[in-house]
């Protein structure tokens, strides 16, 4: 199990990026995919998941409204669209394979613990 984050970069506040997490060695659509966050000196932090099946995507507060989670099963791939960027935004993003078992509700934040299969990290850095 492999998984591959990219899209990340400097982009002004306000402005768009859109994240890739890119697998292989499996197969995407069976799993839950998760995205989580760092930022220096912090945890870290569950920002959204993606169900295996069509129910909601989890998104945790601070991106409701600004990011998108979503899934091109055909390529192997799961995008987070990110809009309306802020400073607080500024982190090292990971993407994260749970057991095949798992399930990711809209309802209930995501823990790093329960996610077993990490991406490398992408840098995103919000600032003019």
């Amino acid at each position: 199990v492999q998984l591959q984050a990219s899209g990340g970069g400097l982009v002004q506040p306000g402005g768009s990026l859109r994240l890739s997490c890119a697998a292989s060695g499996f197969r995407m659509d069976y799993y839950a995919i998760g995205w989580f966050r760092q930022a220096p000196g912090k945890e870290r932090e569950g920002v959204s998941c993606i169900p295996s099946t069509d129910d909601s995507a989890y998104y945790t507060d601070s991106v409701k409204g600004r990011f998108t989670i979503s899934r091109d099963n055909a390529k192997n791939t799961v995008y987070l669209q990110m809009n309306s960027l802020k400073p607080e935004d500024t982190a090292v993003y990971y993407c994260a394979a749970p057991t095949p078992d798992y399930y990711c509700s809209a309802d209930d934040p995501i823990l790093p613990a329960d996610f077993g299969s990490w991406g490398q990290g992408t840098l995103v850095t919000v600032s003019s």
